[in-house]
């Protein structure tokens, strides 16, 4: 009876101290949640350095040398076309322009006369043509004494922003010399370059008069809310490079992009039903990109995936994962592979409505 006794103690000792130790295991696992892979259609972005430029930029330089006499217009100024903006002092050319117009009229005068006797066979008909070429001489004279004066007069070709000035009141120009710029900022221009296999991508997906819309991320972080249309392409790669640039039209009623400003061009490519994980849930090694999947005992190992396009918080995962497979989200830092977690399931499109992601 005794041994009976003792032998009933022992057992309920086992089975107390069984259950507290699978009570203690279960209260070691760590709660860590879990999520699918997510196969649907949406859009990827491709982000390209870009150049801006006016779709018309041009230096305004004196045509003619002389002290530079007045300046009509002030630096960032907005002038319309035909504007006076610069005066070369004009006195040498107005005296230049006023002999040619007196030997214009001598020899208006002389071929009057010649002419006369001409009529009256007075004179040779060659005298006549000789007056005439005279004549003739003396008007190209005069009017390359117009252009020499009216070259004095730098006037605006077109509406547009100046920028700095090059020289001031007083200054003694040469021919040729620098005075500044007017940029024409109704329509510009954005270059970007492009690696060969995309550029054959963009030719293989357009289609008769298409063309192809793009954004513009300013140096801000900020879309400019005009979308552009990609117009040009070079003729040549960079054989450097292996690039090809592309140039992309805006346009620019407000007037916010200038010459010479930086930004990134946004190009969109569809996805088509595209395996997307949120990137949260990768880890590196050695450059090689690992998830932790969780299988049926949960049990967590390492396995290596191949990513594709990157989105915003997610990637495209190409190979390594099936739309099956449970992933750990998060708490990556806190396991290694072989251990055993209680898993906490989130469905996938909550996951992916918290990650302010954009998708079609």
């Amino acid at each position: 009876m005794k041994n009976l006794k003792a032998m009933i103690s022992i057992a309920v000792i086992v089975f107390i101290t069984s259950c507290g130790s699978h009570k203690e295991h279960q209260e070691s696992l760590m709660r860590l949640p879990v999520t699918n892979p997510l196969r649907k259609d949406t859009l990827t972005t491709r982000t390209y350095v870009s150049q801006i430029h006016s779709s018309r930029h041009i230096d305004l330089r004196a045509l003619e040398k002389g002290y530079l006499e007045k300046i009509y217009v002030d630096e960032g100024q907005f002038v319309k076309k035909g504007q006076l903006m610069f005066q070369i002092m004009p006195r040498l050319y107005q005296a230049e322009l006023r002999r040619a117009k007196a030997e214009a009229e001598f020899a208006e005068i002389e071929y009057q006369n010649t002419k006369k006797l001409a009529d009256q066979n007075v004179v040779a008909p060659n005298e006549l043509a000789l007056a005439q070429a005279k004549l003739d001489k003396a008007n190209a004279e005069l009017a390359l004494a117009q252009v020499h004066l009216d070259f004095t007069q730098i006037r605006a070709p077109f509406d547009g922003i100046m920028d700095h000035f090059h020289a001031r009141e007083g200054s003694l120009l040469e021919e040729g010399e620098l005075l500044t710029t007017l940029s024409d900022n109704h329509e510009m221009w954005v270059y970007f370059n492009v690696p060969e296999a995309e550029y054959l991508d963009y030719k293989k997906k357009l289609k008769g008069d298409s063309v192809m819309e793009v954004q513009l991320m300013l140096a801000n972080n900020e879309l400019f809310e005009y979308d552009g249309k990609v117009t040009t392409i070079e003729a040549d790669f960079n054989n450097k490079t292996g690039n090809i640039a592309f140039r992309a039209t805006f346009p620019n009623p407000k007037g916010l992009l200038r010459h010479g400003e930086t930004g990134n061009i946004l190009l969109k490519r569809p996805l088509k039903n595209a395996l997307l994980i949120p990137q949260k849930a990768i880890f590196e090694i050695l450059d090689q990109r690992y998830v932790f999947v969780v299988g049926k005992d949960n049990v967590i190992h390492s396995r290596h995936i191949t990513i594709g396009a990157e989105l915003p918080h997610l990637f495209e995962v190409t190979s390594g994962l099936e739309e099956s497979d449970v992933i750990l989200l998060e708490g990556l830092r806190k396991v290694k592979d072989g251990d055993e977690i209680e898993p906490e399931f989130h469905e996938v499109e909550k996951v992916l409505s918290e990650l302010d992601l954009y998708a079609e």
